[in-house]
């Protein structure tokens, strides 16, 4: 009985790891003809929202309805305040909306005058604005 028992014992093992090398030879498997299947065709650009609204105007000027705060880094004057209260009024209809948020003092409009030709607009975008990526959007 005892050797019947061990018998049991070492094919239930056996058949545990034969299944278990199989269920890992079947993932391995699916997983790369899963990558095949989403690999783009030969010569196939593939872009998303935000890397088509990088390449219009939006990625040269600032874009008031959907750039982040840190953007406006590269002009004197606009950050932080102002790049905050033009965020906190977003979105625009025209450019020179900017000018009517409320509680701008008027050196903060003469700023953002001298600024208006590095300003675009763009209708807003999720990828963009949600989750507080425009103020803060993972760098520092």
């Amino acid at each position: 009985m005892k050797r019947f028992a061990r018998l049991l014992v070492a094919f239930s093992l056996c058949l545990t790891c034969f299944v278990g090398v199989s269920q890992q030879a079947m993932a391995a498997s699916l997983n790369t003809s899963m990558m095949l299947a989403a690999a783009p065709a030969a010569g196939e650009v593939i872009t998303n929202t935000a890397d088509a609204k990088l390449s219009t105007e939006f990625g040269k000027k600032i874009d008031l309805n959907n750039t982040n705060v840190r953007s406006f880094r590269k002009y004197a004057g606009l950050y932080p305040a102002i790049a905050k209260k033009v965020v906190d009024n977003a979105p625009y209809k025209t450019v020179e909306d900017v000018l009517n948020i409320p509680g701008l003092s008027e050196k903060q409009k003469e700023t953002l005058t001298a600024n208006l030709e590095n300003f675009t607009l763009t209708t807003t975008d999720d990828t963009f604005n949600e989750g507080g990526d425009r103020y803060n959007n993972g760098y520092y």
